[in-house]
């Protein structure tokens, strides 16, 4: 029913900076917990950030003073700015609605996956 769309990414070199978007259709994301996470290749998915109803957001350590998560509800999206990436950054980037606002541990997601949007850095 809720389709994710996950855009913004593409190769980037190290110490640069990117912005990715979050849209889905059929709901409402304002009405949503959210989150980004991001899985590289190898390795499993993890959660690098999530945002409350009411913009409460927190992080992961590994990306924290690095990335942002916001939300701006009259577009119906969430983004992540992702600044001063390294090539460990190197992953394909997902969103999902959340039940809670907890890093660790995640909370559970209430969607699908979307495809997801790849960032490369390159050294």
């Amino acid at each position: 029913q809720v389709q994710l769309v996950e855009s913004g990414g593409g190769v980037v070199q190290a110490g640069g900076s990117l912005k990715l978007s979050c849209a889905a259709s059929g709901t409402d994301l304002s009405l949503n917990h959210m989150a980004w996470y991001r899985q590289a290749p190898g390795s499993q998915r993890e959660m690098v950030a999530v945002i409350s109803i009411g913009g409460y957001t927190k992080y992961a350590d590994s990306v924290k003073g690095r990335f942002t998560i916001s939300r701006d509800n009259a577009k119906n999206q969430v983004a992540l700015q992702v600044n001063s990436v390294t090539p460990e950054d190197t992953a394909v980037y997902y969103c999902n609605a959340v039940r809670g606002v907890t890093i660790v541990p995640p909370a559970a997601t209430k969607w699908d996956w979307g495809q997801g949007t790849q960032v490369i850095v390159s050294s």
